[in-house]
């Protein structure tokens, strides 16, 4: 009989559809820190940096990086306090980083306070993903999390606008301001409403011993070290074309007015992705809707790759590839990350907290490794982040072949 007492009883859960917006939330800490700040990227170059304007993008990287860093410690916190505390001492960092930004009067010092920001986003990202763990597990953990990142893709779709709409009031560093308060929102509203998950039985104490024991548990099964370094090339890709966005619609497109408007279509276009996956995942399966999504991301790519290289321009035509091509990369991550992060955790409910840590602390960290070089290689044209695109598409849909069905 299958093991089901790490599962937390019923009356600890809200209702499905407040617990679906408030994890949402909790996972849109991270893509609100980013989207939020892509209209800024011009205006902290020229002030901040005029003479290397493509050191703008490591605004995005640092928090990443952070967040990488903070995903390797958050998990086990959580998993010996509570979730709660966890998640609440997360965002207590993540705001305190946001004020230290806003105050930043150099570049060194802004890029320091972003991977501060970064560390405390960890909180809320992978101790909200355990604590859906908690509640929920298999294809109903997947279809949870994939009606959650249907609404969390709205903010990717509103984030620059917002972003813009703030600027021109009050600049770029009153973004920041905009970061605390949704920190502090989100706090109340988990502290409030939601009962602690990781009842104290269950918790375990935060020592060195327990932390490698997890480990060795997490990163001894084949499959889960494939899962991980699947998640790897998609974060990769993805943060790859999120650092260079701006400039490509600005510099390359000549659509920098539009940004905002574009980037919210395309982020429109990619929320439907989890919505679709969220319908399918009970009939077809993870894995199969995974290795699918990136075999044809990576042909697909390759096709718009040629086009690029075969001159199709970079007017209006040149555009509309791009566009469609750019979100299609955002709606791939919709029928993947979900299904890969409960793939990951299928067999660690017991130590959820410290398995979601070490699978994303590994992805996010060697991710910004694919990021970087990638995003610091814009030329003014697409070809480096499609051909990065190509290359880690291809092997992800190679290692997901390679793993078991479930």
């Amino acid at each position: 009989m299958r093991d089901t007492s790490h599962i937390v009883p019923a009356d600890r859960r809200l209702p499905t559809g407040e617990f679906t917006v408030m994890i949402a939330m909790l996972f849109a800490t991270i893509a609100f820190s980013i989207d939020a700040m892509l209209p800024a990227l011009p205006e902290i170059a020229a002030e901040l940096t005029p003479d290397a304007v493509n050191h703008a993008q490591l605004i995005l990287t640092a928090f990443v990086l952070g967040m990488g860093a903070g995903t390797a410690v958050a998990g086990p916190i959580s998993d010996a306090t509570g979730r709660k505390p966890a998640i609440i001492g997360g965002f207590t960092l993540y705001i305190a980083g946001a004020v230290m930004a806003h105050y930043a009067p150099t570049i060194e010092l802004l890029l320091a306070a972003r991977v501060i920001q970064g560390l405390g986003a960890a909180g809320p990202r992978i101790v909200g993903l355990a604590l859906v763990r908690d509640l929920y597990e298999g294809r109903e953990m997947a279809r949870v999390t994939s009606f959650a990142m249907t609404i969390f893709m709205i903010v990717p779709a509103v984030a620059p606008s917002i972003g813009a709409v703030i600027i021109g009031l009050a600049g770029w560093r009153a973004v920041f301001l905009a970061f605390v308060v949704f920190g502090l929102i989100a706090s109340l509203w988990l502290g409030l409403r939601q009962p602690e998950t990781l009842l104290p039985p269950r918790r375990r104490p935060l020592s060195g011993r327990n932390i490698l024991s997890a480990a060795r548990e997490v990163l001894s099964d084949r499959d889960v070290r494939l899962y991980t370094v699947v998640m790897t090339l998609g974060f990769g890709q993805m943060f790859a074309l999120l650092s260079t966005a701006q400039q490509l619609f600005d510099v390359t497109y000549g659509q920098g007015a539009d940004f905002p408007k574009w980037f919210a279509l395309m982020a429109a276009i990619a929320a439907s992705a989890s919505l679709l996956n969220a319908k399918l995942v009970m009939r077809v399966g993870m894995r199969r809707l995974a290795t699918d999504a990136y075999l044809w991301q990576a042909l697909s790519s390759a096709v718009v790759l040629a086009l690029v290289l075969g001159g199709i321009g970079t007017g209006w035509p040149g555009f509309a590839v791009f566009f469609l091509w750019g979100s299609s990369v955002f709606f791939m991550a919709g029928l993947t990350f979900g299904n890969l992060n409960a793939l990951a955790l299928q067999k660690m409910g017991h130590i959820a907290g410290m398995a979601a840590s070490v699978i994303s602390a590994i992805s996010t960290i060697l991710a910004v490794l694919i990021a970087g070089p990638v995003g610091q290689a814009f030329d003014g044209t697409p070809v480096p982040v499609i051909l990065g695109v190509v290359l880690c598409s291809a092997l992800a849909w190679m290692l997901m072949r390679r793993t078991m069905p479930h």
